[in-house]
């Protein structure tokens, strides 16, 4: 199974610097690492547990068919919205 995963800095006070949030939007698991490689470990952890615990209770396992990635701007001062 391949799934797409999205890494956005943290920037929380409660956070050391470094950390990185790791989204899998397809089964909307987020964790969290240490830079990108600590993110992608924790998220492939993450992804595992969650696949064993829908086997052992007989639940289906999404697949994701496509992504995609975008940005969009929001220029408050000026009230306009942009795409990147």
């Amino acid at each position: 199974m391949t799934y797409t995963i999205i890494y956005e800095k943290i920037s929380e006070l409660s956070f050391p610097p470094g950390y990185y949030y790791a989204h899998i939007p397809t089964l909307d698991l987020t964790t969290h690492g240490l830079g990108i490689d600590g993110a992608k470990e924790a998220a492939l952890d993450l992804l595992k547990l969650w696949v064993i615990e829908k086997k052992a209770n007989n639940e289906p396992i999404p697949v994701e068919a496509e992504s995609f990635y975008s940005k969009i701007e929001e220029d408050i001062e000026a009230g306009s919205t942009g795409s990147k």
